[in-house]
């Protein structure tokens, strides 16, 4: 097991999941304490690097395109100190940093995990119920039913008709923006067969974001509620054979075994032709006579 633990957060690889526990420390933040524990499959990981600075250095993970809700729902546009798949690191840790990176590194070779996109998640999304108040409103999220309520900022064209219940099988997507410069943000939620043009400060199916210390929570209602949306990338269900769909039998142990036996043999040959160095060769051979 490989772990790092700083005032920025914690970091633990079993071989199988990275987690990752937001710190305590003041200046982590709201987001990422609101979402709190993040389990990360090996198989949703398509990298990990680490960047040394003069004081601090900084893990960066990335993910498979669609794997993660989180970062669908917002598009990259969440900052690094609210970016959960982020760490910064204390320069005497930096030994350490570059230890974790290499046994990710090893799992990921080893496992042959491709960083290709998926079409599913393979996170599961905040969990719920959630309730957030930010701008001109609050967003609430059950895990089936969207509750918009407005505030005495509401504007009110859009406050008139009262608070908003949305299924959320009538959601089409769900859009969120952090406010930029004099740029608002906003919480937007395009419901099926009502298409409107309306900026959210009108639109009775968003939250009008001014750049205040929540904003970026209402990324985590985003979230949820993209986590119980179709993917974007899965195909439709009746292209998809149904012997595909059912779950595969269980693989004896002896199976396991012949599979890390051809691994080894085929990173005898990739050392051999020359696409392994020998201290990639070593740290891969490693790790395959650990899971042996």
């Amino acid at each position: 097991m490989a772990e790092i633990i700083q005032k920025d957060g914690t970091w633990t690889f079993d071989g199988d999941a990275l987690r990752l526990t937001p710190g305590r420390d003041k200046n982590v933040s709201l987001l990422r304490k609101t979402l709190g524990e993040v389990a990360v499959p090996l198989g949703a990981l398509a990298g990990i690097s680490f960047e040394q600075g003069r004081k601090s250095g900084r893990l960066r993970l990335r993910l498979r395109d669609g794997a993660d809700p989180l970062l669908q729902a917002t598009g990259g546009r969440l900052t690094d100190s609210a970016d959960p798949y982020q760490l910064t690191v204390d320069s005497d840790r930096y030994g350490v940093a570059e230890y974790f990176v290499d046994e990710i590194r090893n799992a990921l070779l080893l496992d042959q995990v491709p960083a290709t996109a998926v079409d599913r998640y393979l996170l599961p999304g905040p969990a719920v119920p959630l309730s957030v108040s930010a701008g001109d409103g609050a967003a609430s999220f059950d895990g089936e039913h969207i509750r918009l309520e407005w505030n005495w900022k509401t504007e009110e064209a859009k406050s008139a008709a009262g608070a908003r219940t949305l299924a959320v099988t009538d959601v089409q997507s769900v859009e969120w923006h952090p406010a930029v410069g004099l740029e608002n943000g906003y919480l937007r939620f395009t419901v099926r067969h009502a298409p409107t043009k309306a900026p959210p400060k009108y639109d009775p199916n968003a939250v009008e974001l001014w750049g205040f210390k929540k904003d970026p929570l209402m990324a985590l209602v985003a979230a949820a509620v993209q986590a119980r949306l179709p993917h974007p990338a899965a195909p439709p269900e009746d292209a998809v054979p149904k012997q595909l769909t059912a779950a595969a039998p269980a693989q004896p142990a002896e199976a396991d075994h012949d599979a890390l036996l051809r691994r080894l043999r085929e990173l005898g040959e990739l050392h051999k032709s020359g696409v392994l160095t020998d201290e990639e060769f070593a740290l891969a051979k490693q790790a395959v006579l650990k899971r042996m």
